[in-house]
């Protein structure tokens, strides 16, 4: 009898919000800080990387991306979630900010 090789896990991806969790809105103000190979992490929102500079930049396919581009949006893990804590506050959706948020009632958010 053959014996199964033993799976591996590793996580790929953290959320950082301000937001609670079981908020309705926790989703629009979620930043992800997700793996990309090489021990490299990025901060990730609606298809954009933040960078080093903490400006928003669209992620091309990888065929596309210049080493130049990478150096500024990929980072050790410590460095991409300390990036992401200082963005989360900063997070703002349809005009509305996380102090805005925050400050809701919890039976407006539930609706």
């Amino acid at each position: 009898m053959s014996q199964q090789p033993a799976a591996t896990v590793r996580p790929t991806r953290y959320v950082v919000s301000c937001i609670p969790e079981n908020d309705i809105n926790a989703p629009h103000f979620s930043l992800n800080v997700e793996y990309r190979g090489r021990d490299l992490w990025a901060v990730v929102r609606h298809g954009s990387c933040l960078s080093a500079a903490g400006q928003w930049s669209y992620e091309s396919v990888p065929s596309e991306r210049e080493d130049e581009w990478l150096a500024e949006h990929r980072f050790d893990l410590d460095t991409a979630l300390k990036l992401a804590k200082e963005a989360a506050p900063t997070l703002t959706v349809n005009g509305f900010t996380v102090a805005h948020v925050l400050r809701w009632p919890a039976d407006e958010t539930e609706e």
